[in-house]
């Protein structure tokens, strides 16, 4: 019974994840979280929970790029300057979470939550960072509604905010997708779609090091992982197909949604438990 919950946990998590790029860690986390309040899963830790959530975002990670590589959406070359910094962050916030419990780590993750969600409400009152177009990364993006984009931004305060964003993907096991993707879209206005495939590109070499460090620490609970896997390789080709029918307005509107009810199931979960 254990595997069969664990299996749809990441076959949901992943569609969701892959399809807003948030690379299912957002669903994982909060879904390990609320199972270790029940005596078959009592004996997991927010750390254990991290760990794992994490080491299974590589594969989430892997099958979203490889179908997003099809659909050509991927912005590798803004993916790989914020790779500067959210790769150092990530490995500093992974430390970092051996030092919560999990009344606190509820509370902190459903805040933050809340916090993302709310800031994407307002988005549109939003001005991007200004950049210089001869010294920044310019680009520009149609998608499938025939709306084209320009976005773009400066390499070093790209490199200086993903080391924040990777920094608090270590702390809460969510692959840097959950605040990633909203601050490409709120800073840099980025277009959804690519914000999502970029994101999701990310999501692999960071999770491969957060998890290095998860494992250096015993932070991974193996058995669980291999029952996550299967549902989080199958679904994160569900949420691209989703993400390739969708308009961009609808997907930040899931994002939107899925963060608020999240968010507001952890801190519950904080205060009363």
């Amino acid at each position: 019974m254990e595997w069969i919950v664990l299996v749809l946990v990441g076959l949901v998590a992943s569609s969701l994840g892959s399809l807003i790029g948030m690379g299912g860690g957002i669903i994982v986390v909060p879904a390990l979280l609320y199972l270790a309040t029940l005596s078959t899963f009592s004996h997991l830790t927010p750390q254990v929970v991290v760990g794992t959530s994490l080491f299974t975002m590589i594969f989430t990670g892997l099958s979203s790029t490889l179908s997003y590589m099809k659909h050509k959406t991927v912005d590798y070359k803004s993916g790989f300057i914020f790779l500067i910094g959210s790769g150092p962050g990530s490995i500093l916030g992974a430390w970092v979470t051996d030092k919560l419990d999990l009344h606190s780590f509820n509370i902190y993750f459903g805040l933050f939550i809340l916090f993302v969600s709310i800031v994407l409400v307002v988005k549109d009152k939003l001005k991007p960072i200004p950049y210089r177009k001869d010294k920044g990364v310019v680009r520009s993006f149609t998608d499938n509604g025939g709306k084209t984009f320009e976005y773009g931004f400066s390499p070093a305060i790209a490199i200086l905010i993903s080391f924040v964003v990777g920094f608090l993907s270590g702390i809460f096991g969510i692959g840097g997708g959950s605040l990633m993707v909203p601050t490409m879209i709120l800073l840099f206005f980025f277009p959804p779609h690519v914000a999502t495939a970029t994101s999701m590109f990310m999501i692999l070499p960071t999770s491969i090091l957060s998890s290095i460090t998860h494992i250096s620490l015993g932070n991974v609970n193996w058995l669980y992982a291999l029952a996550l896997i299967p549902g989080a390789w199958i679904g994160a080709k569900v949420g691209v197909f989703l993400n390739t029918k969708l308009k961009s307005k609808t997907i930040v509107l899931i994002i939107r949604t899925i963060l608020v009810i999240v968010g507001i199931r952890l801190i519950y979960q904080g205060i009363v438990g």
